[in-house]
């Protein structure tokens, strides 16, 4: 028997979901029948709209779609536009304010707080500069992933931007495949690092090549199968494929409609296509693919993964590892990468931004799949004043460890599946070890992420240090709490944590960190990274070295274990509200 989320998407899915949000929209929050809700909030997902958590009835959040993190001139103005108009809620941010933009781990963005009432407005001022929100979320593909700089990179070695493009518009553009058994993350990478870390997506074109009729010949190894949450993480599996540019569009295909009509819709909890993987096994896949292939399938050729270093825990001397800082493009342009704290920007910030990328580069602005914006094609002659520019202090292309390193979701603040904060608390904890922890200069990469629950969206599983939100007992309280776990890697052979401590109080965190990386800096040997060290000292010796511990940080909102409205508000809250954000039940009946 097919859940019942399969009966609600199978009355209407997908491009037709559109019509009924604008009605509602038009009639009003009340106008959507509270029996029905749920089914509604599930349909709306698959435009990107998404109803934040209980106590913000009444509150969307809008996740944006920009395939392989390309942000054209005038799209990034145009979106903190929006956010700085309509992304305002009844409460401010205590660290940002109200009017921001979150940038998120599938090189996106998304805008919180936003009034139903506005939506076909909103629509209306993103897409008039090219910016959609359709297929951003729900059962169907994701804002697909590439490397940042594809068709830009001197260094890339397959060009990827049409291919990018070619299966944003072909594929994910095709309604009769929106409708999956649940969502679906596809990344094209042609650089050699690694960076769009096709082993934790559901299908990945990785960058390859082999002898094809005795010539030499470039183009992609197929794998299938990646992914993180729910405790059950898989890294992508090879099919012993390699395909040419020419044939990698209906590889895609060809995969995306087998899991479209064989994926499970009975059981949500094992219906991901990592899931599908270990049942059907990569040698059915392939032979599948054979069947519905009209080329000859090649076994797959030489690839690059003993050259991955995009969060790989491998030395600075061995390649990069994000997208910050200065890096060179082609003929005589260099792009910059700014680090965004957690990837969150202010939208009066976001707005300078596109200021400086009009001033200094082309207007083009693309993301990172680290939360991070580059500025493109600036001139390397006009480098230097860029650097000076004062919101480079702010974000900066040299950042410290702490910072360039950490990554969070979206946690209780919005999220109605999370159980800890984790923003406005990354932060925090990021600037309290910048200020406690000394770590020499050769340490340049710690990677820390943080997600709100065992979802896994801040990809703690692929981290350095990871943390997912609990809850616990602190002197006979319930409070917020971390797992902690060490030794992720997304790299030649992809690795995922291991925890040491369970369970930690929030406020015991920040202490804990400090004695991890304490413990790594005194102990490492011959300039290890962190992840070779975890590896060579052994989890249990690092949990009997490394305990929690209280300090002098102090935690934003330890005790709230989301049971306020908001984690910053301990007061009532004001949903439901109308149109201008007036309390429905404040409203009179005139």
């Amino acid at each position: 028997m097919a859940h019942k989320k399969e009966d609600v998407k199978g009355e209407l899915y997908g491009d037709a979901v559109r019509e009924k949000i604008e009605e509602f929209a038009a009639e009003g929050w009340e106008s959507i029948p509270e029996d029905e809700r749920e089914e509604w909030f599930t349909r709306f997902k698959f435009w990107g709209l998404f109803h934040q958590r209980s106590g913000q009835e009444s509150y969307f959040m809008m996740r944006l779609n920009n395939c392989g993190g390309v942000l054209k001139p005038e799209q990034l103005r145009a979106i903190a536009e929006v956010a700085d108009e309509y992304a305002r809620g009844p409460v401010e941010n205590p660290r940002w304010g109200n009017g921001w933009i979150d940038y998120t781990t599938r090189q996106s963005i998304q805008l919180h707080w936003l009034k139903l009432e506005d939506v076909p407005e909103i629509w209306e001022k993103l897409e008039s500069v090219g910016v959609s929100s359709r297929s951003a979320g729900g059962d169907t593909m994701r804002n697909i992933s590439g490397c940042p700089v594809a068709g830009k990179d001197a260094d890339e070695y397959v060009p990827t931007r049409d291919l990018l493009d070619e299966i944003e518009e072909g594929i994910r553009g095709d309604d009769a495949l929106a409708n999956l058994p649940r969502k679906f993350n596809i990344s094209v990478t042609g650089c050699t690092v690694g960076c769009a870390q096709d082993s934790i997506n559901d299908v990945a074109l990785e960058p390859a090549h082999r002898p094809v009729d005795g010539e030499h010949t470039k183009g992609f190894n197929v794998r299938v199968g990646g992914g993180l949450g729910g405790r059950e993480p898989r890294k992508a599996r090879s099919l012993d494929l390699f395909v040419t540019p020419e044939h990698a569009y209906d590889t895609v295909r060809a995969f995306v409609e087998l899991y479209h009509e064989e994926g499970n819709r009975q059981n949500r909890n094992k219906n991901r296509a990592r899931f599908f993987v270990d049942e059907w096994g990569t040698e059915k896949i392939r032979e599948e693919l054979d069947e519905r292939l009209d080329f000859e399938l090649m076994h797959a050729g030489t690839d690059f993964r003993g050259e991955y270093t995009y969060n790989a825990g491998k030395h600075d001397d061995e390649g990069k590892h994000d997208h910050v800082g200065v890096q060179d493009q082609t003929d005589e342009l260099s792009f910059v990468g700014v680090s965004v704290p957690v990837g969150r920007m202010p939208a009066t910030d976001a707005l300078e931004l596109a200021d400086l990328a009009d001033r200094y580069g082309s207007g083009e602005v693309r993301l990172s799949r680290r939360q991070n914006p580059l500025i493109m094609d600036v001139p390397d002659e006009r480098v230097p004043d860029l650097l000076e520019e004062p919101l480079l202090e702010t974000y900066s292309p040299d950042p410290n460890v702490f910072t360039r390193g950490g990554m969070a979701c979206t946690g209780t603040e919005f999220c109605s599946i999370a159980l800890a904060e984790t923003k406005t608390r990354m932060a925090e904890t990021l600037q309290w070890l910048q200020r406690t922890v000394e770590v020499p200069d050769d340490v340049t990469q710690l990677k820390i992420h943080c997600s709100g629950c065992t979802a896994d969206c801040g990809q703690a599983m692929s981290a350095d240090i990871g943390l997912q939100g609990m809850r616990a007992r602190k002197d006979g309280e319930m409070v917020e709490a971390m797992d902690v776990g060490v030794g992720g890697s997304i790299g030649e052979e992809p690795s995922f944590i291991e925890w040491v401590h369970q369970r930690v109080p929030a406020d015991e965190v920040p202490g804990l960190l400090a004695n991890i990386v304490e413990t790594y800096v005194e102990m490492r040997n011959d300039e290890q990274t962190f992840r070779e060290w975890v590896a060579a000292t052994g989890n249990e010796t690092i949990a009997e070295l490394a305990e929690p511990e209280e300090t002098d940080y102090t935690d934003p909102c330890l005790t709230d274990a989301k049971q306020s409205w908001y984690p910053f508000d301990s007061g009532d809250g004001p949903a439901p509200t109308a149109a201008d954000g007036t309390p429905l039940g404040a409203q009179s009946d005139d």
